[in-house]
């Protein structure tokens, strides 16, 4: 398996999950994740998986300022319905960081370690503070906003999108734009922590 290069160059998070040492699967506890792992969940790499990724590890950043992040301790209230635009995908990718699962999730074990319900949707979009994060432990909460505009398409994307989302497109122009849209991604990656393309507000 082979990713773009950049990969390896993205932010990654490291968590603490009781769950995991609990069961054997960490003797530590301590998880760390990738964006490629991000990319694996998805199946693709866009502004959108980006976007999330980086919106998940500033809000922990945010709630443990000087500590290790709790996988499972933090719930997770996306700003809109599940069916509506790219939510669904965004709150994979903030289950896959954080443990917070919808009713379908982890039920727990004797009332520990339970992920069910610490994800949940709007019933209408309301955008003012992006994605809630807030910790269980303490009620401490940010909003997250992604802003991918502060890296715009460039010329070669928005040249050979139009072909290649048609299937008129040949193999150059396909590899061109996969090349474009790549590179989008990397700058978005790369503008992690400018405060612009990531903006965490405290909401406590």
């Amino acid at each position: 398996m082979e990713f773009p290069t950049f990969f390896d160059q993205a932010p990654q998070l490291q968590t603490y999950d009781a769950l995991s040492q609990f069961l054997g699967a960490t003797p530590d506890g301590l998880i760390t994740y990738t964006y490629a792992d991000a990319v694996k969940l998805a199946g693709h790499s866009c502004p959108t998986v980006a976007g999330t990724y980086l919106s998940v590890i500033a809000a922990l950043k945010a709630l443990y300022p000087d500590e290790v992040p709790q996988r499972g301790q933090v719930s997770v209230l996306m700003p809109a319905t599940e069916d509506e635009g790219v939510m669904g995908v965004m709150a994979q990718v903030c289950t896959l960081l954080t443990g917070a699962a919808g009713a379908g999730g982890f039920k727990g074990i004797a009332g520990r370690f339970k992920r069910n319900n610490l994800l949940k949707f709007n019933k209408k979009s309301s955008q003012s503070n992006g994605i809630v994060f807030t910790r269980i432990d303490n009620g401490k909460a940010v909003g997250v906003i992604f802003d991918a505009s502060t890296v715009p398409m460039s010329n070669e994307q928005r040249m050979h999108m139009a072909a290649a989302i048609s299937g008129t497109a040949n193999q150059k122009e396909l590899g061109l734009f996969a090349h474009a849209w790549q590179e989008r991604v990397k700058g978005l990656l790369e503008r992690a922590n400018d405060g612009r393309t990531v903006i965490v507000r405290p909401l406590n």
